[in-house]
């Protein structure tokens, strides 16, 4: 069951508050909701809120066989899935559109954008390699599901320690934890997934040489979200390769626009990279000590 469209009160109002660059949240139009990470026990359990936006994701490897077609490289899935309890808008066993563009993206951003190294899952050339599982719960949709979803994502990849193994001959040894250090996954870099919404003024004149240029803002809500023109998702990471570009909606955007919303993107890339490292590294350490 969908809930109730917004009323036209709520839209007004919250376009007249936009046009101040306010927000009713409180946040400014290019803020991020805070992120908030909760490793697991287990390397690779990792769950990310963005406000009240929640994903639990969690990375499993096991041994197998290559694909045929691509003896030398590891097997990367991405399996994700939004319950009823994230919002009354989906139903258990029948994806909608949303949870079919989120899959898309996942896999565009995460595994298609060769963020992880799949030839150093290889273990035995033809016979044997890895097969990583990223495993993406949403557990609450409170807006912007797929940046918080990309966020953990690779944040557990980033977490996440394969077992040491041992080869000799055609003999493949593995060895547990608790003789061997895990080994951290080699990725060659860490995307992150970053969505503007963008609204019409009410101001807009019809003279197309008068347009006044649409209200953009960073990491919306759900109800900003649905009452939105437009959005454009950037995937890119601290080295400010663009991965992946997104437009959903009719509203047309300027190059400059485009461009002013990259270099937002970037900033905000960076400052997540630097967060998440230190908190993974953190974990890390934690987990060490604990295992001794």
């Amino acid at each position: 069951m969908r809930p109730p469209s917004p009323s036209i009160p709520e839209k007004e109002f919250l376009l007249t508050t936009l046009e101040q660059s306010l927000r009713l949240d409180g946040r400014g139009l290019i803020e991020m909701r805070p992120l908030e990470l909760s490793f697991g026990s287990d390397l690779g359990c990792v769950e990310c809120a963005l406000g009240n936006t929640r994903v639990l994701a969690q990375v499993d490897a096991k041994m197998v066989r290559p694909l045929p077609e691509r003896p030398f490289e590891g097997i990367i899935t991405i399996h994700s899935e939004i319950s009823p309890m994230a919002s009354p808008e989906f139903e258990s066993g029948r994806p909608g559109e949303e949870e079919v563009a989120l899959a898309r993206m996942l896999d565009k951003v995460l595994r298609r954008s060769d963020a992880v190294d799949r030839e150093a899952l290889c273990i035995l050339a033809g016979q044997r390699v890895w097969h990583l599982r990223l495993t993406i719960h949403c557990l609450s949709d409170a807006g912007n599901l797929l940046d918080c979803a990309c966020l953990a994502g690779i944040i557990a990849l980033r977490h996440f320690r394969r077992p040491e193994v041992e080869v000799l001959g055609d003999e493949v040894t593995i060895h547990p934890p608790t003789s061997r250090a895990p080994v951290a996954l080699a990725l060659h870099h860490a995307p992150f997934c970053l969505t503007f919404a963008f609204f019409r003024p009410s101001s807009t004149s019809t003279n197309t040489s008068s347009i006044t240029p649409p209200i953009s803002l960073l990491d919306p809500s759900q109800l900003e979200q649905r009452l939105a023109s437009g959005t454009l998702s950037l995937a890119l990471n601290a080295q400010r390769e663009l991965c992946v570009v997104h437009k959903a909606g009719g509203i047309p955007l300027a190059p400059e626009e485009l461009l002013s919303a990259v270099e937002v993107a970037v900033r905000k890339a960076k400052e997540l990279d630097t967060l998440v490292e230190a908190r993974v590294k953190e974990d890390w350490l934690r987990k060490k000590v604990e295992v001794r």
